[in-house]
């Protein structure tokens, strides 16, 4: 057997090796990008850019209305609003995923309840979520999370019987379809992120999808000062609903342009990962101790954020984490592998809440495996050369026969 390069042996990746940078950046919106900047003055406040892409997103994710925004955590926040979601009120998140899923319930003044995960999707578990419903919940943020896509089938069907909204959190899942249907057209308002390390990116960004009409209006309001939707600036057409307090967290016309370009090739982008995912799920389930997250049992067409598998304590040797083997991919020459958030929301770093102002329901299984069992790849492996993912499996192979039982 082959000494790992982390004990002194030779390494998978024997030259520097780098992946190829990601978002992917296109000629054609540099000029475009240009021609904005140079030829007007109108950079912002309804453009005719902003109202393109926001139209043709929520088309491409079978939703009526789109509503572009400055970013995904205020996406949430507006949804919540828009749905008469505050103090008083519970909101079931899933106890896997990032801050902002549940900071939005406390934007709002609500509580936000932490909910367990399936165990092969790492998505929200509908069981969980219907066990933790009090007369108190108003709402559900299921995140489709990683390369999985939550089922959310079941979970509308239970939000349905207690009178739940629901409220798609899609900010890994950009053109992800479910039973031959988009994301964000399920629940009530479809959530979506364009921050920099998302599969679409303007830097920042975000955007709800709704295909209801008021809530649309609602949503248009909150981040436009109260304004409706194509109102002209100093001019509003009518004034908001009384007591709606509004923002502005209106986003760009630069930023339009940039995500219009990605939603164009979104298709064929899309497609390349879901070919690199299906190869690199068939090299990595034979390798004893892997196993790759699971797609949601209805996606027709998943989208990946990252691609993610889960170690099998059982099989490595004892004493050896997850931290060794990422630390020995690293020393192969093995690029973008990381663990990814390390703890569940409430035990974030970054988490500063009192505890009574959240509550936590059972969540072994996300405990479980995000302190424990994951490791993450960037999306670039799912759009690398077929012989750089065959060195990927190899680097894997030789680490996990190193330190497996």
């Amino acid at each position: 057997m082959a000494a790992l390069a982390i004990d002194g042996g030779k390494k998978i990746f024997a030259n520097l090796f780098s992946l190829a940078s990601y978002p992917t950046v296109y000629s054609e919106t540099a000029r475009k990008l240009s021609e904005l900047y140079l030829n007007t003055r109108a950079w912002s406040y309804y453009g005719e850019h902003e109202k393109k892409f926001a139209e043709s997103f929520a088309a491409y994710h079978d939703s009526r209305y789109g509503v572009f925004m400055a970013n995904g955590t205020v996406t949430l926040e507006c949804a919540l609003v828009a749905l008469g979601i505050g103090p008083g009120d519970e909101v079931i998140v899933p106890a896997y995923t990032w801050m902002s899923t549940a900071m939005a319930a406390l934007y709002v003044g609500a509580t936000p309840v932490f909910v367990d995960s399936q165990p092969d999707t790492f998505c929200m578990d509908p069981a969980a979520f219907e066990a933790a419903v009090t007369p108190r919940t108003k709402a559900v943020i299921p995140v489709h999370l990683f390369g999985s896509i939550a089922d959310i089938d079941t979970i509308c069907a239970i939000a349905g019987k207690h009178g739940i909204a629901v409220i798609e959190d899609c900010a890994h899942a950009h053109g992800g379809k479910w039973d031959g249907k988009g994301v964000g057209s399920f629940g009530a308002v479809g959530s979506f992120s364009f921050q920099q390390s998302k599969i679409m990116t303007a830097g920042e960004g975000g955007l709800c999808t709704t295909s209801d009409e008021v809530l649309f209006d609602q949503l248009s309001r909150l981040k436009h000062i109260g304004n409706a939707q194509d109102s002209k600036q100093h001019k509003p057409m009518t004034p908001p609903p009384l007591g709606l307090l509004c923002h502005n967290y209106r986003a760009t016309e630069f930023q339009a342009v940039i995500l219009q370009s990605q939603l164009d090739h979104l298709k064929e982008e899309t497609a390349l990962r879901e070919k690199g995912a299906a190869y690199l799920k068939q090299r990595f389930e034979v390798i004893p101790g892997l196993k790759v997250q699971a797609r949601g049992h209805k996606a027709a067409i998943q989208n990946y954020y990252v691609f993610a598998v889960t170690l099998d304590p059982a099989f490595l040797k004892p004493g050896i984490t997850r931290d060794h083997i990422i630390a020995a991919l690293q020393a192969e020459g093995v690029p973008e592998v990381f663990p990814g958030w390390c703890a569940p929301v409430y035990k974030h770093k970054l988490w500063n809440v009192e505890t009574s102002k959240y509550r936590i329901d059972s969540c072994e299984i996300a405990e479980d495996i995000i302190y424990n069992r994951v490791i993450l790849f960037a999306l670039m492996w799912l759009m690398a050369s077929r012989a750089d993912q065959d060195k990927l499996c190899e680097a894997m192979e030789k680490v996990m026969k190193e330190y497996g039982k």
